[in-house]
């Protein structure tokens, strides 16, 4: 099993290329199931989820080229000859669910066993499945499986109201609302970045989508959807991630690609604790203001809100913040568990329930630690480049769920890092 060594205290400077959302790809890659005609996505993230989904896809008759080192994906689902994803494949990703609105709305069937991914909280599909019902589609959960089907004329289209915001169920019903007949209106629908280029990619395929972005997204039902090619939006969690690379050991680095609109209350909390986001031509650049971080309190909210997907990263620089740090975590339960880990590291973090207090040391220092999910594995990489001596981070399995290249892009910007295979 591999482990990466890093060895901290060095400041990084240089530039770091920026990836296409991992979190975008993995719902734009179902999106061919809505159509017999070929789906083209440039700026496509070479990650391992992306490997699964390509799995996936595949065991259900869908035709999955990766092209120019894995940026180009080309999909084509014009034999699909299986509407049941296998709990085998779905087990190791949460994402899977998406293919449940697409099977359903094109071919009326579908049979999808409940999935898996990070080990962070519940995270329920019954929004997903609550949205296709009121699409008058069937539903029946047997032996760990979703059994759906659609009523013969297909699904109709609805109001479909979610009691709180769930990106992933926003997307399912995004997507299988495309072919339903009639009009469906997505209210409290989540309005991430990834929300707005699924509907982009869907509207080029022929698709009547109006409200992408807002909080109430209306779908205009068609017969059929086309090919299209499109390019996958910045990843706004690797972006913020790198940010924090010289914030953390006190460099400067350009963030190439970088977008200030896909992280701005992310930037927001780092200019309160003393760090300065420039925009250049080619992204962003970031770089310490004068000395020590300041300590400021986080709470993660859906978007335009501070995102849960990077609280374990600031985590990780507040550590050796002047003063003490209050973050609350309020869209998944049990996602401190790499608090114990830093504390390993030197790290005061005292957790109560959904509330993490993290008081500020003047140095952490290297020790063997363990992944316990994907944003925790970054924050231990973070955490180990500002650390005195050599941290072991293991079980980095969950990194290459979400980051590509990590020791390549460090590396090339001053850190000393390693892979090694134990």
């Amino acid at each position: 099993m591999d482990q990466i060594i890093i060895r901290g205290g060095r400041a990084l400077s240089g530039q770091i290329p920026i990836a296409g959302a991992k979190n975008a790809c993995l719902t734009l890659m179902p999106a061919t199931l809505l159509s017999d005609e070929p789906l083209t996505l440039t700026n496509a993230p070479r990650l391992s989820d992306i490997r699964t989904m390509t799995e996936l896809l595949g065991s259900l008759g869908a035709e999955v080229s990766s092209l120019q080192d894995g940026k180009v994906l080309a999909l084509s689902s014009h034999n699909i000859d299986n509407h049941t994803a296998d709990y085998d494949i779905v087990r190791k990703m949460r994402a899977s669910i998406l293919v449940l609105g697409p099977m359903l709305a094109r071919d009326g069937h579908a049979v999808v066993s409940l999935p898996g991914g990070c080990a962070i909280g519940a995270r329920p599909v019954d929004l997903h499945l609550q949205a296709l019902e009121a699409m008058g589609a069937d539903l029946e959960l047997r032996d760990g499986y979703v059994h759906a089907k659609a009523p013969s004329e297909g699904l109709k289209g609805a109001v479909v109201e979610f009691p709180m915001v769930s990106v992933g169920a926003t997307e399912n019903a995004l997507m299988a609302a495309t072919l339903a007949k009639g009009t469906t209106v997505i209210k409290n629908a989540a309005r991430e970045p990834e929300i707005v280029d699924l509907a982009h990619c869907l509207q080029k395929m022929g698709a009547h989508i109006s409200g992408e972005g807002t909080s109430e997204i209306t779908i205009e039902g068609v017969e059929r959807l086309g090919g299209a090619t499109h390019p996958v939006v910045t990843d706004r969690i690797e972006l913020g991630t790198y940010m924090l690379t010289p914030a953390i050991t006190d460099g400067e680095v350009e963030l190439l690609g970088g977008r200030l609109d896909l992280v701005s209350a992310f930037a927001e909390k780092l200019d309160a604790a003393g760090i300065a986001v420039t925009e250049t031509d080619a992204g962003l650049k970031v770089s310490r203001k004068n000395g020590r971080i300041q300590a400021v309190d986080v709470v993660t909210e859906p978007f335009p809100g501070f995102p849960t997907d990077l609280q374990a990263q600031i985590m990780a620089l507040l550590c050796t913040a002047d003063g003490t740090s209050v973050l609350e975590e309020k869209i998944f339960e049990n996602r401190f568990m790499h608090a114990p880990e830093l504390i390993r590291m030197g790290a005061s973090i005292d957790v109560q329930g959904g509330t993490a207090t993290v008081t500020g040391v003047e140095r952490l220092k290297g020790a063997p630690v363990m992944a316990t999910d994907l944003r925790a594995s970054v924050s231990l990489i973070l955490a180990a480049l500002a650390a005195e001596g050599e941290t072991v981070v293991s079980r980095v399995y969950h990194l290459d769920r979400g980051y590509e290249r990590v020791e390549e892009k460090l590396r090339a910007c001053g850190a000393d890092i390693e892979r090694v295979n134990t």
